[in-house]
Parts: C-alpha cells; sequence; structure tokens
C-alpha cells in the first residue's frame, strides 16, 4: 500500500468521524465502542485497502466497461454486468501486505469465529440508506476464510442491488469505496433489531423490538417472523406485545468441512415461548435509549444475546422518520389476509407473486408485490410496485424498512400471502393496520346507508355472486348472502400446477393434469352446491404460459400478449390441452352438476362455434343442468352480440376491466392513464347497455364479472335498470352490493 494508508485499524481507534476510511458501519462500531457500548470487539480493514486492491489490479478500467451505457433498469443486462465485475474482483489476487495485515489482525484476536461486514462508504448515512445491498459473512474461522471473505465483501460493493442503487443515487461508482469489519462472533441464542422511534407512526416516546432465536440474519432478511415488543420511552414499560411462533433458527454449522458456515435447524419445544425475558426487553431498551442520546437521533440497532449477556452488533440511524402520522381508520370489511402493519398507506393494484429475485423484470409499475420475503436484490422491484405484502418477516425486515424508505404500503409476516394471492388478482394493501383486502375498496363506500358490509339477509331479484379463485376460501364465502360463483378462475389452479399442459402431454402426464385440474374445481361446486358455479376456462397469455414449466417450449414471443394468442384462439388450434380441461370439468360435474363453464376472450362468432363444437365432442353439451356462458369483453362481442347469441349459449358475464381497456385503447396496467380508465366513460356505458339489453331481448342471462360493480354503486344501479340478471363482485363486496341493487330496485319498482 501507498506510504501513510492504513490497510487495518481496531474499532477503538476511529469514530463516527471516519467514515471515509471505514465506512458507516465500521465507523459506527468505533463511535459505540469508544463510548463504552457493548461491542464484540474487533477490527476494520479499511476503504484504503480496497481502492489499493483496485489500483494495484488495474480494476477501474474493467469496472467502466462493464457499467458503460447500463441501463440498471433492465434487470438481465444488470446481473450479467455485476457478475461480470465481481468475476474480476474475485479473480485477482490480494496485495500480499493487506493480506498479512488481516492476518497479524485475525492472529491478535486469538483467531476464533468471527463475523465478516461490509461497511461501504456511502451507507448508514441519513441521506442514503438501504443498508444491507453488500455482504455479510457470519461464523467464519480461519484465516484463509477470513481473507476469502474480505475479497467476497469488495466484490459485493457490484452486486446488482447496490449497483442500482448507487446509479438511482447519482453516486459515482468508482468513488463509492467499502470497509470490512471483522467481529468477534456472538453465537446467539437470541437476536433481533430495535428502532428508537415506531417506525410506522413515527412516535418518537415508543422503542420497538424484535426478537428472535438464533442469528440476526433470520430477522433481517425476513425468513422468520419475530416477537414484537412496544416500549414506553419514558417510564421504560412494556405497553404491548405479540409472541410469533417460530419453527426455525439460524446457528453455527458444525460439521465438519461443511460448504455453509451457518445451517437453519427445527425449534423444538419452544415454538410459541418468549424469544427473550420481559427484564432482557428492558436492558434492551436502556441501551436503545443511552445510543439515541449519544448520537442526538433515533436509532436502528441490531443487537444479540449469548450467555446472559447482550451485545449491540450495529447501529445506523433511522432514516425513515417523518411527520408523526395519525393511522387513518380500519376498512369495514372481511379481509383476504392479516399480517404486521409495516408501512403506512392504502393501494390497489393487480398481484405479482414473486417467488425468485431474477425474474424482478416481471414486476411492473402498479403491481402489488407479493414475495415469501424479500431482499436488497428485490429493490427495483419494490421501486415500480404502489404496495407489498410478504409470508414471513416483521416491521424491522428488509421489506418493512425499505417500503417505508418508498412510502409504499406494506404489510409482512401474513404467513401464506404467497399461497392465497394469484397473479393478476385485483387487492388493496392497507399498510397502516396490516391487512389485505380483495379487489379495490376504500376507507369509505360511497352512498347512503352502506357504510359497512350489510348483515341482515337481503333479498333482490337480481343475483349477486362472487368471483373467486382461493379453494381455501369456498367455505367461508359460501356461507354468506351470495347466489353463487360468477366468475371462477381456472388460471390460479394452474399456476398451483406449475406445468404447462403440452408438456404434460409431452411427457405422458395428461391424467395427473387433468386429475389436478379436478382436484382445482371440486371445493367450489362442493361448498355452493346446489348454487351455480360459472368455471371461466383458462385464459392465460403467452408470457404467462412461457412461465410454467416447459412452457418456453411451445410458447411464442408476443409483442402483446394482452391481444394476442389467448381466449378461445387457443381452444380451436390446441385441442388436447382444452380435451384435458374439458375431462376435468366433467368429473366434477358426475358429482356437482352446479358446474357451469364460461369461454373468455372470443373475438369471433366462428370462433365461439368452433369452440361449442369442440366441447360437444368432448363430452359436454348445453342440457337443463349445464350451461354455457361466454365472456364480453372484445368490442366486437358488443357490434354483433346477435350473432354470438345466435350459436346458441345461455348467459354472457361481461369482463369490464378488458372491455373498457379496448374500448378505450388503454392499457389497464399504465400508472399514466390511470384516471382515463374508467368503466363510466360515455363510449363504456353504452356497451355495457347494449350488452345487457340485446341479451334480455333474446332470453339470455346476462352478468358482469369485472371490478367496476365493486368500485362504482351508481354503475350498480345502472345496470340493474338495463335489465341484468346478476352481477358477481369480489368478496368484500357482496352485502354492500346486495343493498346497493335493493335499492335500486326499490326505485325501479322492481320485484
Amino acid at each position: 500500500m501507498q506510504q501513510g494508508l492504513k490497510a487495518i485499524v481496531w474499532f477503538e481507534e476511529v469514530g463516527r468521524d471516519d467514515i471515509p476510511l471505514v465506512g458507516g458501519k465500521g465507523a459506527n462500531l468505533g463511535e459505540m465502542s469508544q463510548a463504552k457500548i457493548p461491542v464484540p470487539p474487533g477490527f476494520i480493514v479499511t476503504a484504503d485497502a480496497y481502492y489499493d486492491f483496485i489500483q494495484v489490479n488495474d480494476l477501474t478500467t474493467k469496472i467502466t466497461v462493464a457499467l458503460q451505457g447500463l441501463d440498471t433498469n433492465d434487470s438481465k443486462k444488470l446481473q450479467q454486468a455485476s457478475a461480470q465485475i465481481k468475476q474480476d474482483i474475485m479473480s485477482a489476487p490480494m496485495p500480499s501486505a493487506t493480506t498479512k495485515a488481516i492476518e497479524e489482525a485475525y492472529a491478535k484476536m486469538n483467531a476464533g469465529l468471527v463475523a465478516v461486514r461490509s461497511s461501504a462508504t456511502a451507507e448508514d448515512l441519513p441521506e442514503a440508506s438501504f443498508a444491507g445491498q453488500q455482504s455479510t459473512y457470519l461464523n467464519i474461522e480461519g484465516k484463509e476464510n477470513v481473507i476469502n471473505s474480505v475479497q467476497k465483501c469488495w466484490a459485493s460493493l457490484f452486486e446488482s442491488r447496490a449497483i442500482y442503487y448507487r446509479d438511482q443515487q447519482k453516486y459515482d461508482h468508482l468513488k463509492v469505496g467499502i470497509a470490512v469489519p471483522v467481529q468477534r462472533m456472538v453465537a446467539s441464542e437470541a437476536s433481533g433489531v430495535m428502532f428508537t422511534v415506531e417506525p410506522l407512526t413515527s412516535d418518537t416516546n415508543k422503542i420497538v423490538i424484535e426478537a428472535i432465536y438464533g442469528l440476526g440474519e433470520g430477522i433481517v432478511s425476513g425468513e422468520v417472523t419475530p416477537d414484537l415488543f412496544i416500549i414506553d420511552k419514558e417510564n421504560m414499560s412494556i405497553l404491548s406485545r405479540r409472541i410469533s411462533e417460530q419453527g426455525k433458527k439460524l446457528i453455527r454449522n458444525t460439521v465438519e468441512g461443511a460448504e455453509q458456515p451457518n445451517v437453519w435447524v427445527a425449534v423444538s419445544n419452544a415454538r410459541e415461548k418468549q424469544k427473550i425475558s420481559d427484564g432482557e426487553v428492558i436492558k434492551l431498551a436502556e441501551l436503545a435509549k443511552q445510543l439515541e442520546t449519544h448520537y442526538g437521533k433515533p436509532q436502528d440497532i441490531e443487537w444479540a444475546a449469548e450467555g446472559g449477556s447482550i451485545y449491540i452488533v450495529q447501529t445506523r440511524p433511522v432514516t425513515t422518520i417523518k411527520d408523526a402520522i395519525e393511522v387513518e381508520p380500519e376498512i369495514d370489511a372481511p379481509s383476504l389476509l392479516a399480517g404486521d402493519a409495516a408501512s403506512p398507506g392504502l393501494a390497489t393494484g393487480p398481484v405479482k407473486v414473486l417467488l425468485d429475485p431474477a425474474n424482478i423484470d416481471q414486476v411492473k409499475d402498479g403491481d402489488i408485490l407479493v414475495a415469501e420475503m424479500t431482499t436488497p436484490d428485490f429493490v427495483p422491484a419494490m421501486k415500480r410496485a404502489v404496495a407489498i405484502v410478504t409470508d414471513r418477516g416483521g416491521r424491522t425486515s428488509h421489506a418493512a424498512i425499505v417500503s417505508r424508505e418508498l412510502g409504499t404500503p406494506c404489510v409482512v409476516g401474513t404467513g401464506e400471502a404467497t399461497k392465497v394471492l394469484c397473479d393478476g388478482q385485483i387487492v388493496t394493501v392497507d399498510g397502516s393496520h396490516g391487512k389485505v383486502y380483495s379487489g379495490k375498496v376504500s376507507r369509505n363506500v360511497q352512498g347512503p346507508d352502506i357504510t359497512s358490509i350489510v348483515k341482515e339477509i337481503i333479498k333482490t331479484r337480481t343475483r349477486v355472486y362472487v368471483n373467486l379463485a382461493q379453494p381455501e376460501l369456498a367455505d367461508k364465502i359460501a356461507a354468506r348472502n351470495v347466489d353463487g360463483v360468477g366468475l371462477l378462475r381456472a388460471e390460479f389452479i394452474v399456476s398451483q400446477i406449475g406445468v404447462h399442459p403440452l408438456y404434460m402431454i409431452k411427457n405422458n402426464r395428461q391424467e395427473e393434469y387433468i386429475q389436478k385440474i379436478y382436484e382445482g374445481i371440486l371445493p367450489f361446486a362442493k361448498a355452493f352446491h346446489p348454487r351455480p358455479v360459472v368455471y371461466r376456462t383458462t385464459d392465460f397469455k403467452t408470457n404467462e404460459y412461457r412461465e410454467l414449466q416447459g412452457g418456453a417450449e411451445f410458447e411464442l414471443l408476443e409483442e402483446n400478449p394482452m391481444i394476442g394468442y389467448r381466449g378461445a384462439s387457443r381452444y380451436i388450434t390446441d385441442t388436447e390441452s382444452f380435451r384435458m380441461e374439458i375431462e376435468a370439468i366433467k368429473r366434477v360435474r358426475k358429482e356437482y352438476n352446479n358446474l357451469h363453464v364460461m369461454i373468455p376472450f372470443v373475438r369471433t362468432v366462428e370462433e365461439l362455434t368452433k369452440t361449442k363444437a369442440l366441447m360437444e365432442d368432448f363430452g359436454l353439451k348445453r342440457s337443463t343442468d349445464f350451461k354455457l356462458w361466454m365472456m364480453t369483453e372484445i368490442p366486437a362481442n358488443i357490434f354483433i352480440m346477435e350473432k354470438f347469441l345466435a350459436v346458441g349459449i345461455d348467459g354472457i358475464s361481461i369482463g369490464s376491466n378488458d372491455l373498457t381497456q379496448l374500448t378505450l385503447g388503454v392499457d389497464r396496467d399504465s400508472s399514466k392513464l390511470a384516471t382515463t380508465f374508467d368503466e363510466r366513460n360515455d363510449a363504456v356505458l353504452i356497451a355495457l347497455e347494449r350488452a345487457i339489453t340485446v341479451a334480455k331481448s333474446m332470453g339470455v342471462t346476462s352478468s358482469i364479472c369485472g371490478q367496476a360493480p365493486s368500485v362504482y354503486p351508481e354503475l350498480t344501479e345502472k345496470l340493474v335498470s338495463w335489465g341484468i340478471t346478476s352481477v358477481s363482485v369480489s368478496p368484500d363486496m357482496i352485502g354492500a352490493t346486495r343493498a346497493i341493487i335493493a335499492r335500486a330496485e326499490a326505485k325501479l319498482k322492481i320485484q
């Protein structure tokens, strides 16, 4: 290294003003050590050592070339650039002087187990958060492993998430350095995070503590839903507690020669016990208050407990403090899911379930991001999402912290969001109360006398159906005052199977596929019998089919899948896949004859004619107890409705979402055109009225299954006045819609 530069410094040698040398994490570890806070001892490989490594190996040119002209919003290219730079860093030799300094410092600590953490020179600042972009390695032992972990921390400065963040913050990639604290490892019996301000409401009178068994990575990552304690900062009393079940914990891997230093193990006999005692909760709160006083501002603190002692392993300024807010009242409607309120606000949009951060480009502007948990790799997708919902995690998990930074509503720790919710499903996320609702709902349902779900049984001539997709909700919703299922979506069932139907056929797995479709439909027919259940046959688009196992082999790439190869056009082309679906329907109908079929996205009369003929060939024909419906969602359906009905069908159901989109030429997912997309537009109203009145004149039933009736009560009144025979809405709007219809029928003297 150049003369005068240090490769190694000890915690006690640095403080909060040394960020350029040791990064934010290193500076805070030094500051706390000097303030006699119980911090596990250690040393820091300085940013000078990193810069020296880059210069000696002439990596500046390689990094510049890899990042030149890079569009960081292109996830695949971003990941490719990241992989190339990390490979260049890991393959370059560490200068011998730096290697020697690390070895000597590690030996001075008496070797043993250490935590090797990244500390970028632009992280943990009030104006630059998203901590956790770089890597941390726990339970590292042996000088060679420590040196290798230091170099991996250097490489992690160019993780795709870190490149993306610096690009967004306009930081020069080559001017942001990285230091690496090497700290005595605490064999955490329990660990967690605490805030000296209530993160949801910015209440400075409270301290929030979260606790889990095992290493703290489980809580920060969101892998484990923690215990939650709220403490009064003034009198140090516990105001509330919520104890969470913990089925696994992260501990050191004691298997000799194991590739991974840490391993998840089951928690036995203590799944629902409080992870730390009340005395430890108060001791932690006192340390938190001491740190806030020392720094003069609210702190985000990581802690670990071992052998009756508590250690502080990190602190940083809280970056999400806003003016204290008053939480708005809870929505008075049944919820689909409940979890922890992690970031306040209310947002509605289509669900995108993301199980692998490698697929973040699938999350579009305006989506509701649903994941098991989030990591820093998810951040680009999180910035596009209007709300975030996770299976696991607490108020100090990555998902919660980043959501608050972004001002995005977030609910964490739901336990089952990725299973209950499905792609494309419209939901409303209430981050202030930790609830997820079906459809678009607001805090106050508009209109007199329907400010809450109507509890008394109301009878109407116009039927009220429900839109459903999740079999686990079937029994619960069937118990309500609802006349049947107006839209049972096939897509959720196919997504659960996860395999392209043609791939199943190719591998002679037709019977397996048929059985799974049968098992997916059966709970609905059983729960609602004898009330009708209208099953909409599969309406995946090509991009959605491609995501299934084997899908890429059978699906072409389309520029605009929304108006591409979908709906009825698929059935008359891919007849064998359609045959399997019809066979599953027939099997259900042998047990429950209340199951009927609706054909989606029918472009031409010829398509409807051929589809109907195929169904008859496969043994499913219209009869007194089997009805065939057609989705009405294309302007062509409206223009020549009489010709479509003349083919011989029993009912139509208006898909108001697609009909509005295609009538107005508006992408319903476009945030910039959100105000233009409105089912109450005159052109759309003309289409709705014509569909209903023509159906009525030809003795065909009519329904509507888009989101419009759930959102606009005044539109529902118009539908009733035109003669619609049923309205199908999201589960949360069953009672309110019934009340709206009852009022409209009374006004129109309909009995």
